[in-house]
């Protein structure tokens, strides 16, 4: 046997290439070996290209060079299939970041989120504390229990393997509670945006054959007797309701667990599908993302790897958990790292501000308009941010301009801009050491195991570096599909990859560049809105003939609503009287911020709308444009 050790980045990464066979002869030799490495708080990877057998005694040693590692990362990597059986005989495979040979994906997370989350409820970390939330402190123990004892009323309402149950709420301690609760038994979790009006959540079950919903804390919900008649009116599929709002509290129901701790043993797999992401569809109905555990626990992994977490970080968590993103950089990431989560009471910025001062958050993650908030806040100063060390930005775009007045008011922050879809996410994200320019001018470098070809739209061939096409994307983390879409619908092509619908290019070294979107979707401060819903709205006040709905520029938000009408012969447009008619039709983040009253909308030469003009001059009149 031989063994090479390399400092890639001069100390801070170790590689460990070992040649031949690893068994009860050779593995006290590697440990004499390597006897003088210091794994804790390292990056180690070990090279497997060359080993040709790995024996029981040659795993002992790998456990033990695990347990050296504490506070750092240890990498098995081109892992041969012969030496991964082996590993998956034993069950170490669950216990190590495995990559199988050069082109394979990780294996490390290859668990449910039900296994995952009994792992953490019974090893070392169970009194260990994960969650702050409303005054209380949730170790993995006792978020278990609370989960288990949510399934078991869930179980009685009729939810099993297989059944779609509806979690709405804003972020709380009930939302990561049921969404356990959910995985214990192998149901699908169909998150829904809080900001939803009744009807909305209507229409959005509907389209994921949502039977149960539970809710929370709704931020439409004024009346809450009237407003949950609604959700079970005519046509609703929904038959039961679960209250999951903050005033439930399930600890005060641990006693109750002893009583159901043995009930849901059955395995839920990793790549069950366990998660329905709802995002907005070319026709203005939203479509149902299916993704599974191993999507999701993957793409954290890689994330949490570029941003380096570990046990000491904590987050300060205000992403929407019902956002592919929340999901990913919110919750799993520090999940898998043994880090902890504070959710703030609100998401106002003097909350957000204190709560990242008193819980010495070092991590706080979101679209680019709250970072704007904060640096704007009156309470803002050095020492309310002192304990962060780093923030991803996704979502929606920020400018050059914002992001360097970002890292000078954060000035001990690491910043990351990352790009990525319900479908899949993340796609791409900046480097840890990437120069500041870097981060202000692209969205990174593929992810681990994800590819991207940019695509000539006309004729479907690849773009050479860059050259701007539609972004193409596929990898571990891909969807598994659209529920109940038509195959000739599903945005994945016969060749596996996913058509993004944006525009980019890639640079000389492989980094991805934004240009702009094929489709119309505006995307106001990380929520999806499609513009085809708000004209169905605009176009039922009665005094609206035609209604074109488009996407402006704005320093804020990134991008606003204007909708430009058309109103029927002899009728005015007042404005007030149709914001008043509109609030009762969409949620708040959906409204135009801006109007344009048209006499006729300009035509192109066949008769049809002149989409481009009128897209052109509403930008012209309302968007904030970079001086």
């Amino acid at each position: 046997m031989k063994v090479t050790v390399t400092y890639p980045d001069g100390g801070e990464k170790t590689l460990i290439s070992i040649q031949g066979r690893v068994d009860t002869i050779t593995g006290p030799q590697l440990a004499e070996e390597l006897a003088d490495i210091e794994f804790a708080d390292k990056d180690v990877t070990f090279d497997f290209r060359d080993v040709d057998y790995i024996s029981s005694a040659g795993l002992r040693q790998m456990m033990v060079f695990k347990k050296k590692n504490k506070g750092g990362r240890m990498r098995l990597e081109n892992v041969s299939q012969e030496i991964f059986d082996v590993l998956k005989t034993t069950g170490l495979n669950t216990s190590f970041d495995i990559t199988c040979n050069e082109s394979g994906i990780s294996t490390y997370v290859q668990k449910s989120f039900k296994q995952l989350l009994k792992e953490k409820a019974e090893g070392e970390t169970a009194q260990a504390v994960f969650l702050k939330a409303s005054g209380a402190s949730y170790t993995w123990e006792e978020i278990n229990q609370c989960a288990q004892i949510i399934a078991a009323d869930l179980s009685k309402l009729g939810v099993k393997r297989g059944s779609h149950v509806g979690l709405c709420s804003s972020n709380t301690a009930n939302w990561i509670l049921t969404f356990f609760a959910i995985q214990k038994l192998g149901a699908i979790a169909c998150l829904f945006n809080f900001g939803y009006k009744a009807d909305e959540i209507v229409k959005v079950a509907g389209v994921g054959d949502v039977d149960v919903l539970c809710y929370g804390e709704i931020s439409t919900m004024a009346d809450e007797e009237a407003f949950l008649s609604a959700l079970q009116g005519e046509g609703s599929s929904i038959r039961s309701l679960y209250n999951i709002r903050e005033n439930v509290k399930f600890k005060e129901r641990l006693s109750e667990y002893d009583q159901v701790a043995a009930l849901f043993g059955e395995q839920v797999d990793s790549d069950d599908a366990c998660v329905m992401i709802y995002t907005s569809g070319s026709t203005g109905v939203p479509k149902g993302v299916l993704i599974s555990s191993y999507n999701i626990l993957n793409a954290s992994r890689s994330m949490s790897e570029t941003i380096r977490i570990t046990e000491k970080d904590r987050l300060c968590l205000i992403l929407p958990l019902f956002h592919i993103f929340g999901m990913t950089a919110g919750l799993f990431c520090n999940m898998l790292h043994n880090g902890s989560v504070v959710i703030p009471e609100n998401i106002r910025s003097t909350t957000i501000l204190n709560t990242i001062r008193d819980e010495k958050c070092t991590l706080f993650h979101s679209v680019p308009t709250m970072l704007l908030a904060l640096m704007n806040n009156k309470d803002f100063n050095p020492e309310s941010i002192a304990s962060l060390r780093a923030s991803i930005l996704a979502g929606a775009a920020v400018s050059k301009a914002q992001l360097y007045q970002m890292n000078e008011k954060f000035e001990n922050v690491h910043f990351f801009c990352s790009y990525g879809l319900s479908e899949m996410a993340p796609i791409s994200i900046t480097m840890y050491d990437d120069p500041l320019e870097l981060v202000a001018t692209t969205v990174g470098k593929p992810v681990e195991n994800i590819r991207i070809m940019i695509s000539n739209p006309e004729n479907g061939e690849e773009c050479p570096a860059g050259t701007a096409g539609e972004i193409l994307v596929e990898g571990f983390n891909l969807m598994l599909c659209y529920y109940k879409v038509d195959l000739d619908d599903q945005s994945i092509d016969d060749n596996g990859w996913l058509h993004t619908g944006d525009m980019g290019y890639l640079d000389e070294n492989g980094y991805l560049h934004i240009t702009g979107r094929i489709k119309e979707l505006i995307i106001r401060g990380g929520e999806n809105i499609m513009p085809s819903e708000v004209e169905s709205a605009v176009s039922k006040h009665e005094a609206v003939e035609n209604v074109k709905v488009v996407g402006v520029t704005d320093s804020f938000f990134g991008e606003v609503v204007c909708a430009c009408v058309v109103m029927k012969p002899g009728r005015e447009f007042n404005e007030d009287e149709m914001k008043a008619f509109l609030a009762s039709h969409l949620a708040k983040y959906k409204l135009p911020a801006y109007y344009m009253v048209y006499k006729e909308f300009p035509k192109l030469a066949s008769g049809k709308m002149d989409s481009v003009t009128i897209k052109k001059e509403a930008e012209a009149k309302f968007g904030a444009h970079e001086k």
